[in-house]
């Protein structure tokens, strides 16, 4: 009789407060870390809005089993407790949120590394925040009591929550794209920023990517090697250095000519670099390009990235030593392409491990692992940096002393007030794209080399360039020239230019499409093979011009490459969707 008179009791006055105290109590395991990266602007609101909603998912079986209420939010709150201390305590390392990649990473260490790692970032400050923490957790449970409502009631409320935050946004991503694999992966999304699915589905896309790029490791090594190779460097010490940019289109830098100086560093060096100014992308897109640019396919060949070696593996046959340095995410859906062209490398260094890339993650990183790998005691290497470079979102790319273009100074008339800060924000991108390539030459050139480093972007980037149409960001399917143009240029150390024909100044305006970098890249390293086309090389004397292809190329008809000369900036005059990597 007294339950009876307690549940009439909860139906005539319900006890929002009490629910209010346990949506609090789950809210915070997740909801503290989402809260630190929105106060320090190192990503978006995404992620705190899908963990709000996310947490209101545990209210259910409070409802159904109110006299169990205490002991229920102890054992799911252990669970998300310790879900949110290896959340919480890799943002105080690293500033990023915990994604398949940290997993990646994890995995991939050993014992020893991984006892470097705590040595390396062990702070007393992490240990007393993790106390506060719990304390906080153990404090919020105790303000949690049973909340009653009619059974009845009780069900249909617990019901509505479970179709209202897990039913409804399935059934709208099964509806809203083509295959249950695709919705499945969108659904993910949208719970990942919460524990403890964070950890579930991070472990589940770890697992997936890691099979496909299992299956990808599994064809490179199936592919044989290149024939009657030859090495004119054959016996002798050098260090060659790639340095691959995101996102950065050459209209955009100084160096280039453009009236901001977006490229104070290089433009100094500029009597030491050779700057080809007449190099595009052969597509808009990372992977896409990737699979061209570090490979022997172009755009009438692109799958031939899955049967011939890639640079990589090129400079492995010669007898380098390899190392990938990346800033670039590790272990997503779309850049497990990139990782599988990485583990072909001895050596890696994964450094970007945020779920996404809408975080603030700087290319300055790279610095100190470049400066490790230059100082390996190997006397053949070869070092491939991929930078983060100017990859949207702008604002996350530099730090805020690089906080310089803000107003309306050297901006053309087109760009109009709304779009200006994302104009301002990409020009301030490349001038810290600027400092980071430019210290990753001078510091090579600090360990007198016998060598040559090759900077190139994947791709460009169009910020309101195209006058009459406003494009941001990039479209195949609505090419503008920003899209494709790239600096490429190349530095080469006094011992490396003493022993080799490096006067390339005839060869800086000569149209190339980088989908060709492979026989440059061996013309350059002093490399031959029968697959090598010196016709292919920019810097050959056997070099011969090409229409410079652009387009889809699994599109059919193969009519949807076209000519990029064709390609007149201001031609469209309907704005283009943003797409980015």
């Amino acid at each position: 009789m007294a339950m009876f008179k307690r549940s009439t009791k909860s139906a005539k006055g319900f006890d929002w407060a009490g629910l209010g105290w346990m949506f609090l109590f789950f809210w915070y395991f997740s909801g503290i870390t989402q809260l630190l990266i929105q106060l320090t602007g190192t990503s978006g609101f995404s992620g705190f809005r899908q963990a709000f909603f996310m947490s209101a998912l545990w209210l259910a079986p409070m409802l159904l089993f109110p006299r169990r209420a205490r002991l229920l939010a102890a054992l799911i709150g252990v669970v998300l407790w310790a879900c949110s201390m290896a959340s919480l305590g890799y943002f105080f390392i690293y500033q990023q949120e915990f994604s398949q990649s940290v997993i990646f990473i994890m995995f991939e260490s050993n014992i020893s590394e991984a006892g470097e790692y705590a040595t390396q970032y062990f702070a007393w400050w992490i240990v007393l925040a993790f106390i506060a923490h719990t304390a906080l957790a153990i404090f919020l449970w105790t303000r949690v009591r049973p909340v009653y409502l009619p059974k009845a009631r009780a069900m249909v409320a617990a019901t509505v929550i479970v179709l209202a935050i897990v039913g409804y946004p399935l059934v709208k991503q099964i509806a809203t794209n083509d295959t249950l694999e695709r919705a499945i992966d969108g659904f993910e999304t949208r719970v990942e920023p919460a524990v403890p699915w964070q950890m579930i589905v991070a472990y589940r896309r770890y697992t997936q990517q890691l099979n496909n790029m299992q299956g990808m490791l599994d064809n490179v090594s199936k592919i044989p090697p290149l024939s009657n190779f030859k090495d004119s460097m054959a016996g002798q010490p050098s260090t060659l250095v790639l340095v691959i940019g995101e996102s950065t289109n050459r209209q955009r830098m100084s160096l280039y000519g453009y009236p901001r100086k977006t490229t104070p560093e290089l433009d100094k060096l500029r009597d030491q670099l050779d700057v080809f100014d007449n190099v595009i992308t052969p597509r808009p897109y990372t992977i896409e390009a990737l699979q061209q640019v570090l490979t022997f396919a172009d755009e009438e060949h692109p799958d031939l990235y899955l049967k011939t070696p890639s640079i990589v593996s090129m400079m492995k046959q010669a007898g380098y030593k390899t190392f990938w340095i990346t800033n670039q995410q590790t272990m997503t859906k779309r850049n497990t392409m990139l990782t599988t062209f990485s583990e072909q490398a001895d050596e890696q260094v994964y450094l970007n491990n945020n779920r996404n890339q809408n975080a603030r993650q700087y290319d300055g990183d790279v610095l100190e692992p470049f400066t490790k790998a230059l100082a390996d005691k190997a006397e053949r290497k070869l070092i491939v940096v991929h930078l983060l470079g100017t990859h949207m979102s702008y604002q996350y790319r530099y730090p805020p002393s690089f906080d310089t273009f803000t107003d309306r100074q050297g901006v053309p008339d087109g760009v109009n007030d709304d779009q200006l800060p994302t104009y301002n924000s990409y020009d301030n991108a490349v001038l810290y794209n600027d400092f980071v390539v430019s210290s990753l030459i001078k510091d090579y050139a600090k360990t007198d080399p016998n060598g040559f480093l090759l900077y190139l972007s994947d791709h460009g980037e169009d910020v309101f360039d195209s006058a009459g149409h406003g494009t941001l960001g990039r479209n195949e399917g609505k090419p503008t020239a920003p899209m494709y143009t790239i600096p490429f240029m190349t530095w080469a150390s006094p011992k490396w230019r003493a022993t080799h024909d490096w006067n390339m100044q005839g060869d800086v305006q000569r149209p190339y499409s980088s989908s060709q970098l492979i026989h440059t890249w061996a013309d350059l390293a002093g490399l031959s093979f029968d697959e090598l086309d010196r016709s292919r090389s920019l810097v050959s004397d056997s070099f011969k011009p090409r229409p410079l292809l652009i387009g889809d190329p699994y599109q059919r008809p193969q009519k949807a490459l076209i000519d990029f000369s064709l390609i007149k900036p201001k031609a469209s005059t309907v704005p283009a969707n943003v797409v980015v990597q």
